[in-house]
């Protein structure tokens, strides 16, 4: 019997059976995996709380009552039984449904989640403006283990305990975030699962309870009177009950029955409630059951067998050439200290981790503390290196100002995913790094295009001891084809023995193609873009010069001047136009004194929304095709 055709909204859940419940959740994780299997995704969490999303449905209305996700990789059978499992299919693909909750999307998402550690704070904003209001939703959060690693988790539920707020809080506890999560909380929260005061609850007290009703009727009619002997009962949960949050668990996240008296009870709780929910990532999914890290934000992939479907490329990606260079230096450099926010495997850090553990860092989901780790390490004398994401080194902007730039130390960061990101969408496109990088003292950045570039970045970084180097990058393979090789003809002309240099000339750039119509400026990926530009223009009788820039800041001064001598300066980056590289070729015009004609190519000042990269530069209209076309049509 095919259920899931029949669930139109949340309210069909209220009339099926346990059993009925069961089969259901089966049929959820098969779309997902049917689905997940064409588009990619982030499958192995979402297969992990498929219980969970059918017992909040059918305790609560969300149409009136708000979910708030963290991060929201456990959102897709939320998404499915809210109306857009017909529309499914499209996950992720340009104008599809969203692989994040999305409050444009749908009634059902109270939040555009994306980020983590983010989801308590947003909810006991919610509870203060309802009791502000005077109206009587409930609020509820689903947040996972890793998530509430956080320090901004730690921040809100201490604000939730302080002032009492109404907020039911699940914590779905699987043991993994994209990484094994790492840390004293995770500590702590495994304890609790193996406790002794767990396992008697869920043998003895849990199904007691659950045959005579609610866990909810125990725990609120046993009045304040056996408040202390409640407390003993749930000694693990003591962390959260200090501070003001009754706990309940923890409890089979995979048992809807159990799960829904949990929610119950919550809801006869006056005062916020934390609900302790054990889950298995990847349920339900062999391959993914057996590597959840893997299957945590998977590509198109076999559906029967898991492998993936490109397989192995001869190729390497930035990611890839990074680590194994980073694992090059560290040997010969014991100083070397690599630190990552909750990411080694996304970050090319596996092969680091493994050989120099004492010498890897995984903070969890807390950059700002990775930041100002980084910065003690240094004022140590270590040489830490950070690498990151883009979108979420934006979260760290403070340390990075304060505890870093302002001292000078000499920290690397690896920005990673830096660019149009593309299928995750507008939460995780790496497209401001440029734009809030670039005005801060001190720092240098280096958007290395080949694989040769990115290891002597590395090396020109830690060969800098008086501030920090950002060494940008983005996410998907080098270059591998002919502009490639053009490329490389043309760096080689340019600088005798550039294969055996050790570091790059502090802000110089390297031109690539002579021309005396115009200048093309472009750094990182969007090189080869500027090449492929130059050749279609060279077919229409227009003479383009093309310059790899390099080093975004500090900029090359006399790359700049020359090329306001051919009249027409023409710059492309794959971020935000305002304040990127592209307005840093303007600034250094406007101080030059010169006034060629500019026309600069980037990102418009809008938030840019999910999609393959190809789509996405193609709707942006910076491919090389699109650009040598409005190059002609302003020559013309």
């Amino acid at each position: 019997m095919d259920l899931l055709q029949k669930i139109e909204s949340p309210d069909d859940l209220k009339a099926l059976s346990f059993s009925e419940l069961a089969t259901l959740a089966k049929q959820i994780r098969e779309r997902m995996v049917e689905v997940t299997a064409k588009t990619g995704g982030h499958l192995a969490s979402s297969l992990g709380a498929v219980e969970i999303i059918l017992a909040l449905h059918r305790v609560f209305d969300f149409s009136t009552d708000r979910l708030v996700f963290d991060v929201g990789h456990q959102s897709y059978a939320h998404k499915i039984i809210t109306g857009r499992n017909a529309n499914f299919d499209t996950l992720r693909q340009k104008g599809g449904v969203s692989g994040f909750p999305k409050r444009g999307e749908s009634i059902y998402d109270a939040h555009n989640a994306g980020h983590a550690s983010d989801s308590l704070s947003i909810a006991c904003g919610m509870a203060t403006a309802r009791d502000l209001k005077g109206s009587d939703e409930e609020i509820v959060v689903l947040i996972g283990d890793a998530s509430l690693s956080g320090g901004m988790a730690f921040e809100a539920l201490n604000q939730i305990g302080n002032d009492h707020k109404n907020v039911t809080i699940v914590l779905n506890d699987n043991e993994m975030s994209i990484s094994k999560n790492v840390g004293a909380l995770s500590l702590y929260l495994g304890k609790v699962r193996m406790s002794k005061p767990y396992t008697w609850t869920r043998d003895t007290v849990e199904g007691g309870l659950e045959r005579s009703g609610r866990v909810g009727h125990a725990l609120v009619t046993a009045g304040e009177a056996a408040k202390a002997s409640v407390k003993k009962l749930v000694v693990p949960g003591m962390f959260f009950e200090d501070i003001g949050i009754k706990y309940i668990g923890p409890i089979d996240g995979h048992h809807i029955g159990r799960l829904e008296d949990a929610l119950e009870a919550a809801r006869h709780v006056d005062g916020p409630v934390l609900i302790h929910a054990v889950t298995q990532k990847g349920r339900g999914f062999a391959p993914a059951e057996a590597l959840p890290e893997y299957y945590h934000g998977v590509s198109p992939f076999d559906p029967n067998t898991g492998i993936a479907i490109n397989g192995a490329s001869a190729t390497p990606t930035y990611t890839e050439i990074f680590g194994a260079a980073l694992a090059l230096e560290a040997a010969e450099n014991e100083d070397i200290v690599a630190i990552t926010a909750g990411m080694s495997s996304g970050t090319g850090l596996t092969e680091f981790a493994e050989r120099f553990p004492r010498r890897f860092i995984d903070v969890g989901i807390a950059e700002e503390h990775a930041v100002a780790l980084a910065a003690g390490l240094a004022l140590g004398g270590k040489r830490p290196v950070v690498a990151m994401y883009s979108t979420f080194l934006q979260r760290a902007y403070d340390q990075l100002i304060i505890d870093v730039a302002l001292q000078s130390l000499p920290v690397v960061f690896c920005v990673d995913r830096a660019g149009l990101v593309g299928e995750d969408g507008d939460t995780h496109q790496g497209v401001f790094d440029l734009a809030y990088l670039r005005s801060i003292p001190n720092l240098h950045i280096i958007a290395p295009y080949t694989a040769t570039d990115l290891y002597l970045a590395l090396q020109t970084a830690f060969a800098r001891e008086d501030g920090p180097t950002v060494i940008r990058y983005p996410r998907g393979k080098i270059p591998a084809d002919g502009a490639l090789e053009e490329y490389k003809a043309a760096a080689a002309a340019f600088e005798e023995g550039f294969e055996d240099a050790r570091t790059l000339p502090l802000g110089k750039s390297r031109r690539l193609r002579d021309g005396e119509d115009l200048t093309i400026m472009a750094a990182g990926k969007m090189v080869s873009v500027a090449l492929e530009c130059a050749a279609l223009l060279a077919e229409q009788g227009v003479n383009a010069g093309v310059v790899d820039m390099l080093w975004v800041k500090p900029l090359d001064t006399e790359a700049v001047r020359l090329a306001a001598n051919t009249g027409y300066v023409v710059t492309i980056e794959d971020g935000s136009y305002k304040g990127g590289f592209g307005s840093a070729v303007l600034e250094e015009l406007m101080l030059l004194q010169l006034t060629p004609r500019v026309q600069t190519f980037g990102l418009p000042d809008r938030f840019i929304q999910h999609g393959s990269q190809a789509a996405l530069f193609a709707e942006m209209k910076l491919t090389g095709p699109d650009i040598a076309q409005q190059i002609l049509s302003t020559i013309r």
